[in-house]
């Protein structure tokens, strides 16, 4: 199929002109002629100008304006040869939507780890036991006395036991418990259940006097 370049080309060999001659009768630059006649689209200015050179061009060697447009415009790929936007805007334009799209990916990261944070904070007393520091009484302390008290710290919502017996927890997961004891060795037994019946039990050995 014949191309529009070769077609303006061959009008002007019959009519026996040079680029420089085609020139000065359309005010065309020679290499923006030469451009066109070659199909090298990527060297004119834009697709608005490369319409009007072709046009132009047709109507000083007598070639028909409208068919000839319709050969260039057949031929001409805007999405391929031109950027709609000058270079340097298209590139900064670029890295502005690739800057914004890491943004949006590390905001949308940020949101799923605190949302999945938040859930496994949450739900953390289905996994694990629950936390259970007895302060009082030291393994094998010996008392004087019938009297000891218990001391420990565990979940707020736990429920503590000692030997078997409730205890209070306060809001800050406190509690304490005071026990009667017989003379000799004492086993002393806490165990601290919470919601999901998860079980964290601590032992301490006493000798009353």
């Amino acid at each position: 199929m014949i191309q529009v370049g070769q077609r303006l080309a061959e009008a002007r060999f019959k009519k026996g002109l040079n680029l420089e001659d085609v020139s000065q009768g359309t005010k065309i630059k020679t290499e923006f002629l030469a451009a066109i006649e070659e199909g090298d689209f990527e060297k004119l200015p834009s697709f608005v100008y490369a319409q009007g050179f072709v046009r132009n061009y047709a109507k000083f060697v007598g070639l028909p304006e409208k068919e000839t447009l319709a050969l260039f415009r057949r031929e001409f790929d805007s999405e391929k040869t031109f950027r709609v936007l000058p270079q340097g805007f298209a590139e900064k334009n670029y890295a502005t939507s690739s800057l914004r799209k890491k943004q949006s990916l590390i905001f949308i990261i940020i949101i799923f780890l605190v949302v999945f944070g938040f859930i496994g904070y949450q739900y953390r007393s289905a996994f694990l036991n629950p936390p259970l520091y007895l302060l009082s009484p030291s393994n094998n302390m010996v008392i004087s006395g019938t009297k000891v008290t218990v001391l420990g710290r565990t979940d707020p919502d736990a429920t503590v036991a000692v030997n078997n017996n409730p205890v209070a927890v306060d809001e800050s997961g406190n509690f304490r418990k005071n026990l009667i004891v017989f003379p000799g060795k004492t086993e002393i037994t806490v165990r601290s259940i919470n919601k999901f019946g998860r079980v964290t039990v601590v032992e301490r050995e006493i000798e009353a006097k």
